[in-house]
C-alpha cells in the first residue's frame, strides 16, 4: 500500500497502513504539536579563544517529535475494548520507522517517517461502557527531521551523444532529399534537472547502470561530484543512497571502497530547495547508449 493512501481531506493524520486519525473515524483530536514546529538543532559553532564571539559552524537538525493529543475515542457502547485493541496493535514499539502523514487543510499532505514511542489511553468508570475515552495521546519521533511531499519525483539520462544528423551517404544529393527530412534521433547530453519544491535540502536516490567506466555525477551549481572507480557490466547497477551514506552493486554488495579522491561525501550530496542542474558523466570512452544514471527524491520540508 502507498504512504497516506486513506487520507482524504482535511484533518487526516495516517499511521502505517492501517490507522487512519481524524474526521469519520473513532479517533479524533484537537491538537498536533511538533509537526510545523523547528525541530532542535545542535550547533557546531564554537567560542573563540582570543576574541569576542564565536566561530560559526553547521546547524543539524535534531529528530522531529510529534504528539497528538486531547483524542477524544468514541465507539458504539460496550465496544471501546476492540477499537482500543487496534490502536494499541497499530502503534505498538517497533525498531523501524513507518509513514506518518497529515494533512491539515487544502494543501498537499506531507509524509514523515516515525515510530510510536508512546501511548496514553486514560481508562475512566464508564467510559468504555458508554463509548467515549477522553483526553487520549499519541507521541511520535521521526529521526530524520524533515517532511516529504507524497509524491516521489525522478529524473534519466544517458550518456552523452551526439545527433547522427543527416545520413549523405544514403542521400548523395539535393535531387534525392525528401521532405520532411529526418536527421535521426536526437542526441543525449548527460545533464539532468531536479527541482526540489520544498525549504530543506533533500537526499536523492541515484542508480546508475552500465555499461560503463568510471561514472559520476557533478553538482553543476556547486562542483561537488560524487564518482566511483568502477566497471559496470550491461546488467550492473550501482545505487547510491546520500541518506544512508551507502553505495550497493546489485542491491547486495558494497562497493563503497570504489569512491574517488574527488568525490565528496555521499551523505552531503544533496538537492537544495529550488532548481539543480547535474551532470551525468563515465571515462573517455564510455559512451554505450544503454548506460543510463536515474535519480529519484521527495521535495522535502522543514
Amino acid at each position: 500500500m502507498a504512504a497516506g493512501d486513506r487520507v482524504t481531506g482535511t484533518g487526516h493524520v495516517q499511521f502505517g497502513d492501517e490507522l487512519l486519525l481524524g474526521p469519520g473515524t473513532p479517533y479524533r483530536w484537537k491538537n498536533l504539536t511538533g509537526w510545523e514546529d523547528s525541530p532542535g538543532v545542535d550547533s557546531g559553532t564554537v567560542a573563540r579563544s582570543d576574541a569576542h564571539g564565536a566561530y560559526l559552524g553547521r546547524l543539524l537538525a535534531q529528530p522531529r517529535t510529534i504528539t497528538v493529543d486531547d483524542m477524544v475515542i468514541r465507539t458504539e457502547p460496550r465496544r471501546m475494548g476492540a477499537t482500543v485493541r487496534a490502536l494499541r496493535a497499530a502503534t505498538a514499539l517497533r525498531d523501524s520507522e513507518q509513514p506518518l502523514v497529515v494533512q491539515l487543510d487544502d494543501e498537499p499532505p506531507l509524509l514523515s517517517f516515525a515510530r510510536c514511542i508512546r501511548r496514553s489511553i486514560p481508562v475512566a468508570v464508564g467510559g468504555y461502557a458508554i463509548g467515549v475515552v477522553q483526553g487520549a495521546a499519541l507521541q511520535f519521533e521521526a529521526t530524520d527531521p524533515r517532511r516529504y511531499s507524497l509524491v516521489e519525483q525522478q529524473v534519466e539520462a544517458r550518456l552523452p551523444s551526439a545527433e547522427p544528423g543527416l545520413d549523405w551517404q544514403v542521400t548523395p544529393g539535393p535531387e534525392r532529399l525528401l521532405y520532411p527530412i529526418t536527421f535521426g534521433a536526437p542526441g543525449s547530453t548527460g545533464s539532468l534537472l531536479a527541482v526540489n519544491e520544498g525549504d530543506a535540502p533533500a537526499h536523492p536516490l541515484i542508480a546508475i547502470r552500465g555499461p560503463l567506466s568510471l561514472p559520476s555525477v557533478t553538482n553543476l551549481a556547486t562542483g561537488e561530484a560524487i564518482e566511483y572507480d568502477i566497471d559496470l557490466a550491461l546488467d550492473d547497477e550501482l545505487v547510491i543512497d546520500t541518506r544512508e551514506g551507502t553505495v550497493t552493486l546489485n542491491r547486495t554488495a558494497s562497493r563503497l571502497y570504489t569512491v574517488t579522491a574527488r568525490s565528496t561525501p555521499e551523505s552531503l550530496f544533496t538537492l537544495d530547495p529550488g532548481t539543480t542542474s547535474l551532470l551525468f558523466r563515465a571515462a573517455p570512452g564510455s559512451a554505450d547508449p544503454r548506460a543510463s544514471c536515474s535519480i529519484r527524491w521527495r521535495s522535502a520540508h522543514w
